[in-house]
């Protein structure tokens, strides 16, 4: 289904709209001892502890165009950690940044300061299987906004703040709007894929597929890295520090963890990528 572009709307009173983006983004990592793997979870705590993720949920109020209200920050022993912000909209955000076109949004060199919504959470989940020395840390983002602006305008910074091997976005536009004649709008902008707002580096970068309900303004990406580097997912040591039949049991555990995310379901005698 394409959707033909839509007008701008003259509104009876404020956009009713709720637009929600909601992503998960997974680092995964093979750290073969009980200290290594202890060693991975301190150091993701402390990449992402809450006054980091605080640094960037501030970004992304500038540039999806709010003001902030309140922030909640906190971090968790023995690991983790979330924030919270409530924001407001206002249009502080020239028309050209208000545009909620199919297009990319910025990079994180490229960001430009406003703010202005309803809520922007982030929680953070470190973890580790003691037995294959398997290590995988989750970051649980949702972008909430209420009236013109859509927080995928934030995708690609946020994209590119974290450490992704596999993202899962959600996207949907609920409630409606009503213009001037009394109409009902149920979405105030052009979509047919989520892939349509992420830089051409981003889609070039992974295997991407879509599940939408255009009839519901429901849109779902999933997106996995297309090639596997061995050394990339190593902590603590090296491909060449392995036998070679360390190094094929490790690349499967690794890669049959990657799929199984990225699928939601347990493949068993699954033995890696040819």
């Amino acid at each position: 289904m394409v959707r033909s572009s839509m007008k701008k709307l003259k509104l009876h009173g404020f956009n009713n709209l709720t637009k929600t983006l909601s992503f998960n983004i997974y680092d995964i990592c093979y750290a073969k001892t009980r200290r290594q793997r202890s060693e991975y979870i301190e150091y993701i705590d402390e990449a992402y502890n809450a006054e980091r993720l605080t640094q960037i949920l501030t970004e992304v109020s500038h540039i999806i165009g709010a003001n902030i209200l309140n922030i909640a920050h906190q971090d968790y022993d023995p690991q983790g950690a979330s924030v919270t912000m409530l924001i407001s909209e206002e249009p502080v955000l020239s028309e050209e940044e208000l545009s909620t076109s199919e297009r990319p949004g910025p990079l994180p060199d490229a960001v430009v300061a406003h703010l202005d919504k309803s809520h922007i959470t982030v929680h953070t989940y470190p973890e580790s299987h003691p037995d294959n020395g398997i290590s995988t840390f989750r970051a649980d983002i949702d972008v909430s906004t209420c009236g013109r602006i859509s927080p995928l305008r934030a995708l690609n910074f946020l994209i590119h703040s974290f450490e992704s091997d596999i993202v899962t976005i959600d996207y949907r536009v609920r409630g409606f709007t009503r213009d001037v004649r009394g109409k009902k709008h149920f979405i105030d902008h052009k979509i047919t894929s989520i892939q349509n707002f992420l830089d051409r580096g981003t889609r070039d970068r992974y295997q991407m597929v879509d599940v939408n309900v255009y009839q519901e303004n429901i849109f779902h990406t999933k997106m996995i890295l297309k090639e596997f580097d061995l050394d990339n997912y190593l902590f603590g040591t090296g491909v060449d520090e392995l036998s070679a039949a360390e190094e094929r049991e490790i690349r499967s555990r690794l890669q049959r963890e990657m799929y199984e995310i990225f699928y939601g379901r347990n493949m068993k005698g699954f033995k890696g990528w040819k």
